[in-house]
């Protein structure tokens, strides 16, 4: 049973996935802590609900409550990241500690021009094509038993225009400014794209440090779910006690 101020975890997802994505970390880590796992709007079994980032908070917001007491310490994956960075600003009283995962990354610049490319083609591919390329390619590239729930939750490639659409050209190192909490920038060390800024966004917090999980690329959690787990368990545990 977790002690009366072990800090509640909430996992948010990244781009097309959904709270299935953390059932490695969940199972590993609820004999510890008070821990949720999201979905965000437009994704898992909020795929009505409209996508926003104000709406996206609310929903980490209501994952804390549920939990009985707060702050929490919010892990966010890619996407998940940058809306933990806004439930950062706008809900600094609910957040304890912020883990940012493959989220390392400005969101403004030239760079982010492949992705704006990305996000209008989605709409003009039939659903299905893209979840059995996603399917097969999780199955492929990891044990069924780390993706299982991620592939039988589905995908939101019908959100990702409007969840990229409002992240990108949003998100840069300055938002850590509004991160109250200690923060880690957890990435995989192959993970080049989403890592670029990293140093950045630890330079513009005084109480933030990288993390580096070996060998492992964008999905982290996937590639070493017990070395990524692990990270998450060390730094809930060096928090500060709450108030």
């Amino acid at each position: 049973m977790a002690a009366a101020d072990t800090p509640l975890i909430v996992f948010v997802h990244g781009t097309r996935f959904s709270a299935g994505q953390w059932s490695t970390q969940l199972a590993a880590l609820r004999a510890e802590f008070p821990v949720a796992a999201i979905d965000l709007p437009g994704h898992g079994a909020r795929s009505a609900q409209p996508w926003s980032l104000g709406a996206a908070t609310e929903v980490i917001v209501s994952a804390v409550d549920s939990l009985g007491r707060g702050p929490a310490l919010v892990v966010g994956h890619s996407l998940g990241g940058y809306v933990a960075l806004e439930f950062a600003r706008r809900r600094p009283e609910h957040l304890r500690g912020l883990v940012l995962a493959g989220a390392g990354a400005s969101t403004r610049g030239p760079w982010t021009t492949p992705y704006r490319w990305v996000a209008g083609l989605v709409p003009r591919v039939p659903a299905d094509r893209p979840a059995r390329w996603n399917d097969r390619l999780l199955l492929r590239q990891y044990p069924r038993e780390v993706v299982e729930a991620t592939i039988r939750s589905g995908y939101a490639f019908n959100t990702l225009p409007a969840a990229w659409g409002e992240v990108l050209g949003r998100f840069d190192a300055r938002a850590m400014c509004h991160v109250a909490a200690p923060a880690l920038i957890l990435n995989g060390e192959k993970d080049s794209t989403f890592r670029s800024g990293e140093a950045d966004f630890a330079r513009a917090h005084p109480h933030a440090r990288v993390e580096l999980i070996p060998r492992a690329g964008h999905l982290a959690n996937f590639d070493a779910p017990d070395a990524f787990t692990d990270a998450v368990r060390r730094f809930a545990l060096q928090l500060p006690v709450a108030g």
